[in-house]
């Protein structure tokens, strides 16, 4: 059995993204005034950018790590990292940015065609800012932006090499990057790989119920669903992954994701073949595993 988990996102977005009013819910950590509309302040005083970490004009997202809490302005502060997110829209808000008398700014204008900077009112112009603070090296790592690199790993890399890395990693079950997800119950499936005939039911169940409650619930059909697990996971536990077919999920690539349906498919023509299977994945430059599977194909 699986339990159905509402997004608490990284993005918070809704689980049909632009095409349908799907609520989700985001995940709340313990702390005074959580998810409440009370003014607060950032937790440093002062905000120095150093560097700036990764950026994205298709996520409109930026990523900076920056010096706080300084001083005498010779580095003797401490680290922080800012995430700073444009908000999607609100379908029910968005007629509010062109009644009355909207403050624009003309770019260009051509026969019946013309664009503008709009700048819209307070309570619709929000930015969700992420704060890690104080922020150590491994914070800086994880958000400073790296190569990709496509890697093919055969059933005996991953025995070989893949799995005994794993295993010498201290791995533990972060929740901060999920959409909708169905978590299984079950414990011992770690990933793609360790799937075989036996969990049949349980993949035929997870995918039924889990398009059966989302249907109820969010009114999404099962044909409007993107169904799939990620390899490599994000977390060593199996969880199977519900997005909306118009939702640019990150992870959603071919590289990683992998639709449930077809993997059923597979488990059904061949009982080995996620354990015999050269499975291809993109791995950062600064990923040990990267090094440890290019020097295995260099051998």
């Amino acid at each position: 059995m699986a339990d159905l988990a509402p997004q608490p996102s990284k993005r918070k977005r809704e689980l049909d993204a632009e095409e349908a009013e799907a609520a989700s819910t985001e995940k709340k950590e313990g702390g005074v005034g959580n998810g409440t509309s009370a003014p607060v302040r950032l937790p440093f005083s002062g905000f120095r950018v150093k560097k700036v970490l990764r950026e994205s004009a298709r996520d409109k997202i930026i990523f900076l790590h920056g010096k706080v809490n300084e001083t005498s302005g010779d580095g003797d502060g401490e680290d922080a990292v800012v995430i700073l997110e444009k908000t999607p829209f609100q379908v029910e808000q968005v007629a509010q940015l062109l009644t009355g008398s909207p403050e624009l700014q003309l770019q260009f204008s051509n026969d019946i065609y013309s664009t503008y900077h709009l700048f819209p009112p307070r309570q619709l112009s929000d930015v969700k800012t992420t704060v890690v603070y104080p922020a150590t090296e491994k914070h800086l790592q994880k958000y400073l932006r790296q190569d990709l690199h496509l890697v093919r790993e055969t059933g005996s890399d991953y025995k070989n090499i893949t799995l005994p890395h794993l295993e010498s990693q201290s791995l533990s079950i972060q929740l901060d990057d999920l959409y909708l997800i169905a978590i299984c119950h079950r414990r011992g499936i770690r990933s793609l790989r360790d799937l075989a005939p036996e969990h049949l039911p349980l993949l035929r169940n997870i995918l039924r119920e889990g398009q059966e409650a989302i249907l109820q619930r969010y009114q999404v059909r099962g044909d409007r669903l993107r169904v799939y697990l990620h390899y490599l996971p994000s977390y060593y536990h199996l969880h199977v992954h519900f997005t909306a077919l118009g939702f640019e999920a990150p992870g959603s690539g071919v590289e990683r994701a992998h639709l449930l349906a077809d993997v059923i498919e597979n488990l059904e023509c061949d009982p080995e073949h996620y354990q015999q299977r050269t499975l291809t994945f993109a791995l950062r430059a600064d990923d040990p595993l990267l090094k440890l599977l290019q020097e295995a194909q260099r051998s």
